[in-house]
């Protein structure tokens, strides 16, 4: 009896970070940038939470691995889509058609999400690193650019565009990108992560959460410098 509870736990989580992400969209719908920040970041701890537990416990299962690619869709990619939509409905446009309809180019984004999350599962390459942005690093960057003022940004809209292509492009792209996951505490074996991090925490304590788009950046930056290496 105590190991079928058990072994429902991951999914559980899981579920737990498809419900974050179901929050993150409403609040996105509202261009509520802070919100869905708040949201896509529980998701993000509870999609941490799941694999773990599911390690701890070996809770191994194809309905678990399904489950955590739908819940991540939602939460990595409809929600920062939306709320690149949302967002990008706020700012001044002409009444023509083409100019209405251009906000909609945010939901690139979910479609390469899914491309990714799909490309992701069947390919048994990336169990160590990644090819390609995660959905999660991609839902970040979104949630840590859309704090910014960017009514105070010249061609602000264009630069959004302009970047959901590179976003959208990237994960699904063959750039190798380094984990996070730590085998052990050795310098050695983790000197990228460790001066990712180390950035990374004096980024946020100077940016607080506007950063996040900053540490993105970063992190693709490094993993191309230094080819994905774990």
């Amino acid at each position: 009896m105590a190991n079928r509870i058990t072994r429902h736990i991951p999914n559980t989580i899981t579920c737990c970070n498809l419900l974050s992400g179901c929050l993150a969209v409403m609040a996105a719908f509202h261009a509520d940038a802070w919100r869905t920040l708040l949201w896509v970041v529980a998701g993000a701890l509870f999609d941490f939470c799941d694999g773990l537990s599911a390690r701890l416990i070996k809770a191994y299962s194809p309905l678990g691995k399904e489950l955590d690619s739908l819940a991540d869709l939602v939460t990595f990619g409809l929600a920062p889509a939306m709320l690149c939509l949302m967002t990008l409905r706020q700012f001044c446009y002409p009444t023509d058609f083409i100019a209405n309809a251009y906000p909609y180019i945010g939901l690139v984004l979910v479609v390469f999400a899914a491309l990714r999350l799909a490309k992701f599962n069947t390919d048994e390459r990336q169990t160590s690193s990644f090819l390609g942005l995660a959905v999660p690093a991609n839902a970040l960057f979104w949630c840590g650019l859309f704090q910014m003022d960017l009514n105070t940004v010249p061609a602000a809209p264009w630069i959004i565009g302009a970047l959901v292509i590179i976003f959208a492009g990237l994960m699904v792209s063959e750039i190798p990108m380094f984990s996070l996951k730590f085998k052990n505490l050795k310098w050695a074996d983790n000197k990228i992560r460790f001066i990712f991090l180390i950035v990374s925490i004096v980024i946020l304590i100077l940016l607080h959460e506007r950063g996040l788009a900053a540490i993105i950046g970063w992190y693709i930056i490094l993993s191309i410098l230094t080819k994905g290496q774990h």
